[in-house]
């Protein structure tokens, strides 16, 4: 499955899920403790960073695909930024960037850059992003119809799992639902998975996580080559 460049939008608003919880949660999450602990902890979210894994699920043709790569989020004067590096392809590397309102989607093979503006969805988009990043517990439980359905260990590690779906149409168009895998003693997610209305999947995994470790601001700049085509929508 390969995502249209304005689904990116969507689908980084989960990229890397951050929620709070409790290392005592029972089979049967608590998900109204889990909110409400949110609402203590939003304040604590700076940043993120990890390595991602990702499994492309194409459902009419059953074929799976598989990349790798980094992200990175940032709180910065109430707005979000995000940065996403994925490994080369027959296209080159791919980076994408969300920054002031902008989403940059650049293909380094093709020497192709695209600047998506969201205008008078800024606020949606900012508020997509925050959803995973320090979201509070009723901004949470206002744009998401959440199930608690238990708990998992993911690569050693204790996890509640959650599912959300969209209480807006428009990213129900896109994603019909997403599935987390939620650390609660680091708040972080260990996996998601998002699934489109077709049966097309994404399924990313985390590694390698750094919490509020406040990386570089270079971080979040883009390196595109000279000679690179430049289009603005």
């Amino acid at each position: 499955m390969h995502l249209k460049p304005m689904q990116w939008i969507r689908a980084l608003s989960a990229l890397v899920v951050l929620v709070t919880g409790s290392a005592a949660i029972a089979q049967d999450a608590d998900l109204e403790k889990v909110l409400s602990q949110m609402d203590a902890s939003s304040v604590k979210f700076q940043d993120v960073q990890a390595d991602i894994d990702v499994d492309n699920f194409t459902a009419v043709v059953s074929d799976h695909s598989k990349q790798e790569g980094t992200t990175a989020f940032r709180r910065v004067k109430g707005s979000m930024e995000m940065v996403t590096v994925l490994d080369k392809g027959q296209q080159g590397e791919i980076d994408l960037l969300y920054k002031s309102g902008q989403l940059y989607y650049y293909q380094s093979g093709l020497k192709h850059e695209t600047i998506f503006a969201a205008g008078a969805n800024k606020a949606e988009y900012d508020s997509l992003l925050a959803t995973g990043f320090g979201a509070t517990g009723k901004d949470l439980a206002a744009a998401w119809t959440i199930t608690a359905k238990g708990t998992e260990n993911i690569g050693g590690v204790p996890t509640v799992e959650l599912d959300l779906v969209s209480k807006q149409q428009s990213i129900r168009n896109n994603f019909s639902h997403l599935t987390l895998w939620v650390d609660p003693v680091r708040d972080i997610s260990m996996k998601q998975i998002m699934v489109q209305p077709d049966g097309d999947s994404r399924t990313v995994t985390y590694s390698n996580i750094r919490y509020n470790a406040h990386p570089d601001a270079g971080l979040f700049t883009l390196k595109v080559v000279s000679g690179t085509q430049v289009e603005r929508r």
